[in-house]
This record gives C-alpha cells, structure tokens and sequence, in this order.
C-alpha cells in the first residue's frame, strides 16, 4: 500500500474499504494487496476489495449493506447505483432478552457548574421561556423576544437569553385524535426543560383548542417547590387590554417579573450524574460511523459510567440494525418497547406510501452512504456499548438514568424538538456534510466527522473528529475530549459556535395527527 493512501476496512468480514484521502484517490492508485483502482474513487466512498458477483452482498460493519446488481470487480467505485436494499430485520424473528443486572464500572469525580431546580432536574443555561399555545400568536412572541432582549435582558447579567417556543400547533386540529398526545406532551415537556428554572410565560390567543393552561409546569406532588419559581398565562383576547402596545406592556411587565427571578439562580458544583445528554447526527456521511458517531459513543459510556443519563434517537437510522440493539435492552419489555417503536414506525410510513429508504438524502449520498442500511449501521455507533433501560415514545420525558432510546423521526430539527422535550440539557450533533443547525435553548456542540469540513468550517464546528480516519488521535482520545467539552460548555466556561453566532433552529412539532 503506497504510504499516502488511507483505505479503512471496518472488519475482517468486510469486502469494501473507505477512501479516507481528502482529495480521493485516482485511477491507478495501488492499495494494500496489489489492488489497483479502476477508476477515481472520491473521500468518503466504498472500494470493492475482492469481485463481488451479480446477487452478492456487500458488506461493511460486518453486515448485509447492500446486494451487487450487477458484476463489481476488484478496485472499483461501488455507489448506490451498483446495489439493491436489502429487507429491513423482520421485527417478528428478533429475540428478546432475558432480564440481566448490567455491570458497568462506575465513573466518579466529575462534576459541572449547573443551575439546580426545586425538582431536582439541572440546567445549563438560565433562560426566560415563552411558549405559545398557538401558533396564531407567534408573532406577538417575536416582537416580544426582540423587545425584551432590547430593553430588559442587559438588566439582567445572570440571564443568558429569552426564547419563544413558538410552533405549528394548537388549533384546526384534531385535538382529540389518539395521535395528537404527541404534539401536545411534547410542548407540555419542553416547558418543563430543566434550563427554564421551573417556570414559564405562557401566551394564548384565548380560542384556540389547546388551552394555555394545559401547558403550565405541572408540580409534582411531594417535592418542594421554589418560591422563585412560577409560570404565567396572558391572553391576547383579553378584555382588560386597550390595543396592541397597551398588551405589549403588560407582558413586559410580566416579563420583567420573571427576569427578576431567573436573575437569582446561581451555578453551583453538580455530578456528572445530572447530566441529560441528547445524541444526535445530521447530514452524515460515510466517515460519521468511522469517527464522530464512535467518538460520540464513547462519551456516551463515559456519561452512563459517570451516572449520567444519554438519549438516542432517529426511528429510521435504528430501523435497519435494530437487531443488534435489541439483544443490549436490559430485559424483554424494554427490547419489546423498542420493537414496537419500529413497527408503529413501518406502519406510519406505510400510510404516506414511502417506506425507510426515503430517509437517504442526496448529501449522504454524496458523502459515501449508498443505502439506509449503510447509513444506520453507522448512525447507532453514537449509542456506545451501554445497555438500553428505557424506550420513549415521541415527546416523553425521560425517566431514568443511563441510556435510553427517544423515539423520533430522523429530520434534524423535529429530532431536535422531541429531544428537548425529553429533557436533555446537553446536545451533541455530528455532521459530515455540515449543517448550522442549533437550539437556542440548550447548547449543542456540533462535532464534524471529517477534517475537511471542520477545518472549512473552523467556526461552525466545535470539535474535529476527522483526526480519527487520518490516525492523528484515537476514538478513545476524541471521545474523552468530548466528554470534557460537554462538562465546560455545560459549566458555562465554554460556548458553542452556535450560539456565539446566533444560529438557532425553529422548534418544529411532530404532529402524526389530522388537521381539520
């Protein structure tokens, strides 16, 4: 093998290798083995390594990626165009475990700088939340973000921000549909956030079918509550309001109450084992599952080790290797709740006439990723080795600590949405292709799955985990690095690229139901 080729085989079993080059590689190139390319072979894609016959499988991870349509010899560029899908894990024939008492070795002495609840929840960011509980009023709640960060916020120095939860929801729906639970305890639990501080300003119109009052934080019984700590409903139909800036004002005033009180939190010294992380990629490409995807895996053991608490997500990049998390579900009813996220998933899907080969996009493509399959086989490296101890519906708040699985379409932002809900106070996103995606709510630190992008990118990426295809740094070595990142940007000693540039996504729901 010429010393300035990078061709990476991610097991023995594997007939295909990766161009890890920046450049690619070109006709001619000799690789390990005396196999010669046949053609240019760009970063990032797939190398026959051996012929592979009409029907063959093509294997990379140690699994069926694909089946060759056609003869592929030896140092030949394989692209989507030379496989067929293979049929997803028939969920009826995947085995469930029997219950085991999971054995992982305890990481201690870490700690951040968070901001702690009366509910026990911690958060990373001291912000005023506005939700809305329709979307009819999303752009009072504009004029009202840029009026009080204009006017109030620099009043306030312990605040770091004021945010609309705005969102598509809250009327000509179906609201009593089985189906609309999702978009209504999603809003529910994003006002719950543990970065809110216990309280949120709520802002209706006053007819709409989702009632303001629904989406107030809810006080769980037998736990104390802090007095600092309240939530607030205004309605724009209200009588007692004289005209639009007559409205404005009183909900200034309201505003300013609340800033009083978030002005109060302090940081202090909290485990790692507060820490609710949510793991999610976008605009992947074929290096994510070779370098970031496993960087991001390994501090998710390091968190689950620490006390922690770690979501994955993305139905559709689990769907093709959920046979090999199944068998990691710490008993039979946590292995069945994943299951039967799959199915309502396939079936969903079934009823818009697509099935999960839909989820490809032309970037992943363009990066590598020939199929779905290839695609999540890399996507579930991010869940690390850890056992799974619980499944989430869609918009459900997370209920115990360690790994569970958040079920959630794939697209970035409604991912972003759910997770949120769930109760992360940490996000981290991979990116190969590169993406700007940020929440304003909560810090997301973007990690690139190659040098190429992070270094083009240089203040759009927080952290580069193309080091790990060129051998500059191992998986382990990047994955404490994160874990690191995360604890300093949780403290507040660092700040994201995102937020240092003001990047932030829209909150967008996933509403399975009919509107109206």
């Amino acid at each position: 093998m010429s010393t300035n080729t990078i061709l990476i085989k991610t097991t023995s079993s594997d007939n295909v290798g990766i161009v890890a080059n920046a450049l690619g590689l070109s006709e001619g190139t000799v690789l390990q083995d005396g196999i010669i390319l046949s053609q240019y072979v760009p970063s990032g894609h797939k190398v026959a390594l051996c012929d592979i016959a009409f029907g063959e499988k093509i294997i990379r991870y140690a699994q069926t990626i694909g089946f060759a349509n056609k003869l592929i010899k030896k140092g030949e560029w394989i692209d989507e165009s030379k496989m067929s899908l293979p049929n997803p894990p028939d969920l009826k024939f995947i085995s469930l475990p029997d219950a085991f008492e999971s054995k992982i070795e305890p990481l201690e002495g870490y700690t951040f700088e968070g901001y702690r609840n009366s509910d026990g929840s911690v958060g990373t960011k001291n912000v005023l939340g506005i939700t809305t509980s329709v979307q009819c009023v999303a752009g009072l709640t504009e004029h009202l973000v840029k009026k009080i960060k204009q006017e109030l916020l620099p009043l306030y120095p312990n605040v770091d921000d004021v945010v609309a939860l705005n969102h598509t929801y809250g009327c000509g729906v179906a609201i009593n549909a089985p189906a609309a639970i999702v978009p209504i305890r999603t809003i529910q639990n994003i006002a719950t956030n543990p970065n809110f501080g216990g309280g949120i300003m709520v802002i209706g119109l006053g007819c709409e079918k989702l009632r303001p009052e629904t989406l107030l934080p809810q006080k769980k019984e037998g736990v104390a509550t802090d007095s600092d700590a309240y939530s607030s409903i205004t309605y724009m139909q209200d009588d007692s309001f004289h005209g639009f800036n007559d409205m404005v004002d009183g909900i200034m005033k309201t505003a300013e109450t609340h800033l009083k009180s978030l002005n109060k939190r302090k940081r202090e010294t909290c485990p790692a084992s507060d820490l609710v992380v949510g793991m999610q990629c976008g605009g992947s490409d074929a290096f994510s599952g070779l370098t970031a995807n496993p960087a991001a895996g390994f501090a998710t053991d390091l968190i689950v080790r620490a006390g922690g608490s770690v979501m994955f997500s993305e139905v559709t990049e689990v769907r093709d290797a959920v046979h090999l998390l199944v068998p990691r579900t710490i008993n039979s009813s946590v292995g069945s709740a994943l299951l039967d996220e799959m199915k309502w998933y396939d079936e969903y899907l079934l009823q818009g006439q697509v099935d999960r080969s839909a989820n490809t996009t032309p970037g992943n493509k363009l990066g590598g990723l020939s199929t779905i399959v290839e695609k999540a086989l890399g996507s579930i490296i991010k869940s690390g080795t850890s056992p799974i101890v619980d499944v989430l519906g869609p918009g459900e708040k997370i209920r115990k600590k360690g790994l569970s699985f958040a079920a959630t379409p794939a697209s970035d932002f409604v991912c972003g949405t759910l997770q949120l809900a769930s109760g992360m106070n940490m996000h981290v996103f991979m990116t190969g292709r590169g993406t700007p995606y940020g929440l304003s709510m909560v810090p997301v630190i973007k990690v690139g799955s190659n040098s190429t992008l992070s270094q083009r990118w240089f203040d759009l990426i927080d952290l580069d985990a193309g080091q790990i295809a060129t051998g500059k740094k191992s998986i382990e070595e990047m994955g404490w690095e994160l874990f690191l990142l995360i604890l300093d940007v949780a403290s507040g000693k660092k700040k994201v690229a995102c937020d240092i540039l003001g990047l932030h996504n829209d909150l967008v729901l996933f509403n399975p139901g009919p509107l109206t």
